[in-house]
């Protein structure tokens, strides 16, 4: 009886290395350049700009707009002062401005952009805000060549830097954003039938 136990396991086992290994392959993308395939810089953070824009606006609007103002709150105060849902988006609509604004904005401007964002007061105008916001981002990543990538620019840093600080700043905002969706009983789309 245990060999045969063992039998019927390492088969279970094998089949679902099989089904596991397939649905890898079934994931990947059909074009993907053979290793040691040079990519510009502009398509590398091209298409990991536009997953992230994908998933961060997915994550916006699965939001209700009378959950905007949702922040976690417990009776001993350890999140207090933290930032709603709506404050999130916002915050990340108005810092896209900084790290993926032209390469000669000042400032002033970018204090501009973020203080407008901040004054926005419904879901389709913080939507709106969001989407901008992501296609500056992508005119930006769109002008990152070889020969830009690494030099200062009149900002006090190199393209390449602020592209990557960017992507990593959204990324942070957006998993604080899953937990309040999912702390309001809403799946993220990104997480809907076997997303990343």
């Amino acid at each position: 009886m245990p060999r045969i136990r063992r039998r019927s396991t390492t088969i279970a086992f094998c089949c679902l290395i099989a089904v596991s290994a397939a649905a890898v392959r079934a994931q990947a993308p059909a074009n993907k350049p053979a290793p040691g395939t040079a990519v510009p810089p502009a398509k590398a953070y091209g298409d990991l700009l536009s997953l992230l824009e994908k998933e961060f606006v997915g994550a916006a609007e699965a939001m209700p707009e009378e959950k905007y103002d949702f922040a976690p709150a417990t009776s001993m105060g350890e999140f207090k002062g933290v930032r709603t849902f709506g404050e999130q988006v916002k915050h990340v609509a108005g810092a896209n401005w900084y790290f993926f604004g032209p390469p000669t904005m000042t400032q002033d401007e970018d204090k501009a952009k973020e203080d407008a964002t901040d004054k926005l007061k419904t879901k389709a105008q913080i939507i709106a805000a969001l989407k901008d916001s992501f296609k500056q981002a992508h005119a930006f990543v769109d002008g990152i060549t070889n020969e830009n990538a690494f030099v200062v620019m009149q900002r006090g840093n190199t393209r390449a830097a602020m592209a990557s600080f960017g992507l990593a700043h959204c990324m942070d905002h957006y998993g604080q954003m899953v937990e309040y969706l999912r702390m309001n009983g809403i799946v993220p789309p990104a997480s809907r039938g076997g997303g990343m």
